[in-house]
């Protein structure tokens, strides 16, 4: 359990199925370390596709009855109580330093509380599918912002490429050739700023919170904690007192838990023995499934539409993503085999019954 401990403190759990490698990141982070074969982590990289994928039918179910500032606190609250669950169970413990908290103070808030709930105002105007595939631009947020901010990463023309074809892919996703405008639109904007959001998160966490002493469920969990106390205080400010729970329906509040229990507390768990027995790597690969998932359920469970050209833009954008993170490039030339020298060819003719 140590060694998949240490190999965790590097992996950013902000957002869904989110990740990118970075040049910093040791060897042992982007191989399967612990020799398991793929029955070994498999199944929970399905059910992690599935879960995050899922997440967005129940936004879009809990919306439908409560303000999005109170599915996001049932859901940080619900999945805070998993999570600190599972670090009793692990025996860990929460970090003691201030300014440790600081920093969970921001991620909380920058990488939970706030996207959470631009995704919740978002899909009360777009679908589901649609909130899903925005979630995938993350990654392409991911590399300028550690690039320019944080310094964490090297701006690469590979990256840069990859970074411009995943943005055409947003735009292909925006059918920016029939205008902009309306609420569609502006529910798109704000998916999109969720990901931002997650985009500043992931390197803001990786640069002040990655590698500190303890568990490595002990930073979501203080991250999870300190979310709550924000919705805590912000919710009744802005949406006013929450609803009586007699008044919500089941499937309302079945959503709320199954966001928090799974999508935020057991997707945790999943990840992290992913990456124990594959690596980061092929944890952060779940990224690539989630708009599938997300477009199946959406289709199969809501009965909603999209237009042709969102799915061939969020290929787009999966593709930008994949060229960015060096999934996709170039095969490298084969080496050409050095020409022979004079005396080498001298004696291959003399043995073939040539003389030049």
């Amino acid at each position: 359990m140590a060694r998949s401990e240490k190999r965790a403190k590097n992996v950013v759990p902000v957002g869904q199925g989110v990740g990118v490698r970075t040049q910093s990141a040791p060897p042992a982070q982007t191989t399967a370390p612990d020799g398991p074969g793929p029955r070994a982590w498999l199944p929970g990289y399905l059910a992690l596709a599935f879960i995050w994928g899922s997440s967005f039918l129940f936004i879009k179910v809990g919306v439908a009855q409560l303000h999005p500032l109170y599915v996001t606190f049932g859901r940080v609250a619900t999945g805070a109580l998993t999570v600190l669950v599972v670090l009793v169970l692990s025996r860990g413990r929460l970090p003691r330093d201030p300014r440790v908290w600081g920093h969970l103070a921001v991620v909380g808030a920058v990488g939970v509380a706030i996207p959470f709930t631009l995704f919740g105002y978002g899909e009360q105007r777009v679908s589901s599918v649609l909130a899903g595939i925005w979630n995938a631009t993350t990654p392409l947020i991911v590399l300028p912002v550690a690039v320019l901010v944080f310094g964490t990463e090297r701006m690469t023309l590979r990256r840069l490429a990859g970074i411009l074809l995943g943005f055409a892919g947003v735009l292909v996703v925006l059918g920016v050739w029939h205008g902009v405008g309306g609420a569609q639109f502006t529910g798109q904007l704000m998916c999109l700023g969720a990901a931002v959001c997650y985009g500043v998160a992931i390197p803001y966490q990786r640069r002040f919170l990655s590698g500190r002493p303890g568990s490595g469920v002990a930073i979501p969990a203080g991250q999870l904690l300190m979310a709550t106390v924000e919705q805590l205080v912000v919710a009744p400010l802005v949406a006013g007192p929450p609803p009586a729970p007699a008044t919500l329906s089941w499937r309302v509040i079945g959503s709320v838990l199954a966001l928090g229990a799974l999508g935020t507390g057991l997707a945790f768990v999943l990840n992290f023995r992913v990456i124990r027995y594959a690596g980061a790597s092929t944890s952060a690969s779940v990224t690539y499934l989630l708009p599938i998932v997300a477009t199946l359920i959406g289709v199969a469970g809501l009965h909603e539409t999209i237009s042709w050209y969102q799915p061939v833009g969020a290929l787009v954008v999966l593709t930008g993503v994949a060229v960015s993170q060096g999934l996709l490039r170039a095969p490298a030339p084969r080496p050409r085999p050095p020409a022979p020298s004079a005396a080498a060819t001298r004696s291959v003719s003399r043995r073939n019954g040539m003389w030049w």
